[in-house]
């Protein structure tokens, strides 16, 4: 039976940087003997938008567009009931670990859910199934939150295996313990996204976005317009986000 979340983010990976702008130059690079016109475009259209990926300029405002939240005003008092940590990932077989663990990405969201625990006295939930293998990403965040950060976790929602999955089945075990307004606990790129689905899920929400202090220095610096991996993985996601966003309007 085809795995349809699976295949989705195959087909993700194919239009998304780096591989969508390398594959547009192929082509217009295979084009040139018999449409030489429509194959220069083709590969100057690819090796142009790699390099402006690439940019922390463009990334920054990408992901700003995108993602469409600002950071978490520490000063200001909180009405939410509980924390959200979405799970952003997982490293399979970390040798160094000897076995699973989280990602960067599931990392600096679980440092953050634990900051704001320790912060606000709110209990926290981890949500995040398996995708294709492996132990779950939302027990993954628990272990760490526990034995690293000292922060104890009050739900593991391990079943769902895509943002709206999360949404609903969080909704469903908070609900069941009287909490309907959340702190959501994500990165900055994909904010929006999440805040429509939890919201569908019936939760009110608090954004809390992560990783976004980079894109907010002032002023800009040579740097900023010199091109990086960095950057180009930035612009990654906030592309995976918008295509996110298009497909969930459409469908």
């Amino acid at each position: 039976m085809m795995d349809w979340v699976v295949v989705r983010k195959i087909l993700a990976n194919l239009v998304l940087p780096p591989t969508g702008p390398l594959l547009l130059t192929m082509i217009g690079l295979l084009l040139l003997r018999r449409r030489p016109r429509i194959g220069k475009t083709l590969a100057w259209a690819g090796m142009a938008g790699l390099l402006a990926l690439s940019l922390p300029v463009v990334a920054a405002w990408l992901a700003q567009t995108v993602g469409g939240a600002k950071a978490l005003d520490l000063q200001q008092p909180v009405a939410a009931q509980a924390i959200v940590v979405l799970g952003g990932g997982t490293r399979h077989n970390a040798a160094d670990y000897g076995g699973d663990t989280v990602s960067r990405l599931s990392l600096e969201r679980a440092r953050y859910g634990a900051f704001l625990a320790k912060r606000y006295g709110l209990p926290l939930l981890t949500t995040g199934g398996v995708v294709s293998k492996g132990a779950p990403e939302a027990e993954l965040m628990r272990n760490t939150l526990q034995q690293e950060f000292a922060t104890a976790v009050r739900w593991a929602e391990t079943q769902s295996r895509n943002t709206r999955e999360n949404a609903r089945n969080s909704a469903r075990m908070l609900k069941a313990d009287g909490i309907s307004h959340v702190l959501l606990v994500t990165h900055f790129f994909d904010v929006r996204r999440a805040r429509l689905e939890f919201e569908a899920a019936g939760l009110q929400v608090t954004p809390a976005p992560t990783g976004g202090g980079q894109l907010h220095k002032e002023p800009m610096a040579l740097g900023d317009f010199l091109p990086s991996t960095r950057a180009l993985e930035t612009s990654y996601y906030a592309c995976y986000e918008a295509l996110a966003l298009v497909l969930r309007r459409w469908l």
